[in-house]
């Protein structure tokens, strides 16, 4: 199966339950401008990583990525707020003031 997407394919397109991978041409004199550039793959974890280009059979390698720990369109205090909770800062000793 071609697990192949582009990197700027529509995200209605791909599949979530799989990882994504990104792969690069070793070289870029043996390369296409597909592959010159790290293009993503969806593909199931069991899957043999690609060694070439699916579209120029150039040979390829998996880049390492920085995992997405954390990050979140919205802020903590956001997401608190719109769940109906409240902040409240101390501002002496037994006595706070309500944030929101």
């Amino acid at each position: 199966p071609n697990y192949c997407h582009a990197l700027n394919a529509h995200p209605h397109h791909t599949t979530l339950t799989m990882p994504t991978y990104t792969y690069q041409a070793v070289t870029e004199k043996h390369s296409c401008p597909r592959c010159r550039k790290a293009f993503e793959v969806i593909q199931p974890l069991a899957a043999p990583r690609l060694e070439t280009c699916p579209e120029c059979g150039a040979p390829i390698h998996k880049l390492i990525a920085a995992p997405a720990i954390g990050r979140s369109k919205s802020t903590l205090d956001q997401r608190a707020k719109a769940a109906g909770f409240h902040k409240l800062k101390k501002i002496g000793k037994g006595e706070y003031e309500k944030q929101y």
